[in-house]
């Protein structure tokens, strides 16, 4: 069993096959027989899962597990608490009320790299940053769940998915997961 962690750059298309000239995992890392465990959208970077092992795939990317997946997301304007418990109690989207979120501000992460393009820059619109741990994987829902609360998101970073991080994996940097971390994550999920 193999479990890859990718810390995949900014417009990157999650997939292996090649389509339009975009950069894809191809580009980052040679994994036969792996395939991504859940997505990470073309415009969005950090941490992306790829195994070989169908049911650990299930298990990280499925709903049913709950497993924690925790972003760093920059957004318009300023968040009150308000719009923080908002995301705290589950955001009203068009398939439905979301799980609620852990949510809290934040200041720009201390390990942020520079964004190529960098976010678009307005003079006088600030800009702020949550930390958003959420146990669903709907499509684009951290985008969807700032934005219905009136904060678009302009940068999104996934930080960790379960116990793993992107911590010191530079963008399109990639290490393979210990058998002492498979085995505590296999433990705990029974």
């Amino acid at each position: 069993m193999r479990l890859i962690l990718l810390n995949k750059p900014f417009q990157v298309l999650t997939r292996f096959a090649k389509e339009d000239g975009r950069a894809t995992l191809t580009d980052y890392v040679s994994a036969p027989g792996c395939h991504p465990a859940g997505r990470l959208d073309y415009d969005s970077e950090g941490l992306l899962l790829l195994t070989d092992d169908g049911p650990l795939q299930a298990q990280l990317s499925s709903p049913k597990w709950k497993v924690p997946k925790t972003y760093c997301a920059q957004v318009e304007n300023l968040p009150d608490e308000t719009a923080l418990m908002q995301l705290r109690h589950g955001v009203q989207l068009s398939d439905g009320v979301t799980l609620p979120a852990e949510a809290q501000l934040i200041e720009a992460p201390s390990w942020l790299w520079p964004r190529t393009p960098p976010i678009r820059f307005r003079k006088n619109i600030p800009t702020a940053w949550f930390q958003l741990t959420i146990r669903e994987g709907r499509n684009r829902q951290v985008r969807r769940m700032t934005a219905a609360i009136g904060h678009p998101t302009l940068r999104l970073i996934r930080w960790s998915v379960g116990p793993w991080s992107i911590e010191a994996l530079a963008p399109g940097a990639w290490r393979d997961a210990t058998t002492e971390e498979l085995q505590k994550f296999r433990l705990r999920r029974g």
